[in-house]
């Protein structure tokens, strides 16, 4: 004989009833009469034997002194019953949002190992609604569409055209899961204030060395900074916001992956942090030459360019032509050569083919 692991799994629902039914039939009782020993109508006694009514404690003990077995046992029976029927209904609701499913980067969160993979075939897809209801932490597409399609109102974007909300969304959710691991005391501005001017000094080292005391010490101002994969489709560079009062989040996607996009990105974000109220989720994709301003962008890029290379170096840097002034100019203000070539092209004094030896490409650990 075959041996087989996979449980029994009925697609038939037992309820008490249907065993209340059974010693009837037995003791060749009528409903009526059982109704008179048990001391009630025999209405409820039908709803009973029909699963419509539940099964309480008080009925339990009744039925214990009256047909036997258990109180216990009636218990049980009426929760397996309940729970069964629960089970069901949830297989409808999932059924039902499967249309959900085109709205999300499903394969890309599948290849990323955030759900379980799978053949996205009909009979698969409730399965895949419920893995992305318990990856965003919501009980429906409805309360998704609250807690997170909606956040599109929110957020201050750098793009003129939109983005896949869909693929944002999902971005977004595990940047959340990893700030969630982190601990970190309350935010202190003036601790966050001390730690971007320390982590200015990182600049010039590589990724291995300044991404821990980065993290460090962002972290102990209340700062939580993670670094997440791109989604395709979400367009995003990185994304500062608040996770609750006392907790705010700096998230980058390395979209670009070049060292002067990144550090512009992550002071430019450290300054929404700074400068600006909690509500919004300042959402940005690295796009200088073709993008949307808000004021409030156009603050934080500002204060960014201006805290990488401050304002009376600029008549210097004008007159920068060459790679090795580029060098010693960018060691004699201690930050990284890059930035200075990415300033340098933004403001079109040298073109955006130029000097790029002295960028380079990151790479961190789990981050692509």
């Amino acid at each position: 004989m075959t041996k087989t692991t996979r449980p029994f799994t009925p697609d038939w629902v037992s309820s008490p009833g249907d065993a209340i039914a059974e010693f009837l039939e037995e003791r060749d009782w009528t409903q009526a009469q059982l109704a008179e020993r048990l001391g009630y109508t025999t209405k409820h006694i039908s709803l009973l034997i029909n699963g419509k009514a539940s099964l309480n404690e008080e009925t339990a003990l009744k039925l214990e002194r009256v047909l036997g077995s258990t109180a216990a046992f009636w218990l049980r029976y009426e929760a397996q019953y309940r729970a069964a029927l629960a089970k069901k209904e949830e297989e409808s609701r999932l059924q039902g949002w499967t249309f959900w499913l085109d709205q999300l980067p499903v394969r890309e969160l599948m290849n990323q190992g955030k759900i379980p993979k799978c053949v996205l075939i009909a009979k698969n897809k409730p399965g895949v609604v419920k893995n992305l209801l318990h990856f965003f932490g919501v009980a429906s597409p409805e309360d998704w569409q609250k807690c997170y399609g909606s956040l599109e109102v929110s957020f201050r974007r750098t793009r003129e055209e939109q983005s896949d909300v869909g693929a944002i969304s999902a971005w977004l959710r595990l940047g959340e899961i990893e700030a969630e691991k982190l601990d970190c005391p309350k935010y202190s501005k003036s601790k966050f204030e001390k730690a971007v001017q320390e982590i200015r000094t990182l600049t010039v080292l590589p990724p291995t060395e300044f991404e821990p005391r980065m993290q460090q010490l962002c972290r102990e101002s209340g700062v939580v900074l993670v670094l997440v994969p791109s989604i395709k489709g979400a367009h995003v560079s990185g994304v500062a916001r608040w996770l609750n009062p006392h907790k705010a989040l700096i998230q980058l996607s390395l979209y670009g992956k070049s060292n002067d996009r990144f550090w512009f990105n992550f002071f430019h974000e450290a300054a929404h942090i700074l400068l600006h109220n909690k509500e919004n989720i300042f959402l940005d994709e690295w796009n200088s030459r073709k993008s949307l301003k808000s004021e409030l962008e156009q603050e934080a890029d500002k204060w960014s360019r201006e805290f990488l290379i401050p304002p009376e170096y600029e008549e210097e840097l004008a007159q920068i032509r060459f790679e090795t002034d580029v060098v010693d100019f960018a060691e004699r203000i201690s930050i990284h050569p890059a930035i200075v070539v990415g300033r340098l092209q933004y403001d079109h004094l040298i073109d955006y083919s130029s000097m790029n030896g002295l960028k380079g490409s990151f790479c961190f650990q789990g981050v692509e």
